[in-house]
């Protein structure tokens, strides 16, 4: 069945997974998630990573600060049925805008419970576009060829100095996956695994904040001090850049601009001049 755009999980699934319909479908999730009764039904992109990272979250001990929705399996004790997977439906408002303390504090505290979790084989063989773009902004691959952000990426990659914090296990896309509601730990939602340092997480939070949510400049010192700071958030904006010019060839020009005064900022605060 398909909902506008959307395709439906199949009778099979939910059935599968003990759910039933009705369901609806749920904001985010690239418009492809949906609630089923008290659960959160929606395609994955890779059975392998699916299947790995609800071990991982269904490991996690309780902790402060945070919580996970709770992985289901089906009835025969699979993780992935047909390419769906299932999750506990924890209600929550997404922030971030003037919740940026409570998220990095709330990923921070969601970092500290994954910190003993191995690396993963499987991020050295995914090839989406955010891995792409994720290697980028670590010099593990070239600049992507772009008809209008090469001169951008070059300057970013003139930021992205050395960087000594260690690498864990880390959420790369925490900006819009984490939910709020009131007298109850933030929920961490739509894992996105990434062998990189915990502030490199948070400085994709501060990107997105600076780029999409309106934040103020002074985000950058409050969560990422120093010159290392510095390195990581244009670090991040590679990231989100390259993304952008890997999917689209030709990054939109109000795209560019909103790149371009961030990266400015990065410039002016480690004292550099183009």
């Amino acid at each position: 069945m398909t909902l506008g755009t959307m395709t439906e999980p199949p009778s099979g699934v939910l059935a599968a997974f003990g759910l039933a319909a009705p369901v609806r479908p749920l904001a985010g999730g690239r418009g492809r998630s949906f609630r089923a009764g008290d659960a959160v039904v929606k395609p994955v992109d890779s059975a392998e990573e699916a299947d790995w990272s609800a071990r991982v979250l269904a490991a996690l001990p309780p902790a402060a600060g945070f919580r996970v929705p709770r992985p289901l399996r089906s009835r025969d004790g699979a993780y992935v049925v047909e390419g769906w997977s299932a999750a506990e439906f924890l209600e929550g408002r997404e922030g971030p805008a003037g919740k940026w303390g409570s998220l990095i504090a709330a990923g921070r505290a969601f970092h500290r419970a994954l910190r003993h979790v191995p690396r993963p084989p499987l991020i050295d063989r995914r090839d989406d576009p955010w891995a792409a773009a994720d290697r980028v902004a670590w010099g593990e691959a070239p600049l992507p060829r772009s008809a209008n952000a090469d001169e951008l990426l070059g300057r970013l990659g003139g930021l992205a100095g050395p960087v000594t914090a260690p690498s864990q296990l880390i959420h790369g896309d925490l900006t819009g996956n984490v939910l709020f509601h009131p007298g109850q730990p933030p929920v961490v939602i739509d894992f996105s695994p990434y062998w990189r340092p915990v502030a490199y997480a948070e400085a994709v939070v501060v990107a997105d904040g600076l780029l999409y949510h309106q934040a103020e400049p002074e985000l950058i010192e409050t969560v990422l001090p120093g010159r290392e700071g510095l390195h990581l958030l244009a670090r991040a904006l590679i990231f989100r850049l390259a993304t952008a010019a890997i999917w689209e060839g030709r990054v939109p020009e109000e795209e560019l601009t909103r790149f371009a005064g961030v990266t400015h900022l990065v410039e002016e605060r480690g004292g550099l001049s183009w």
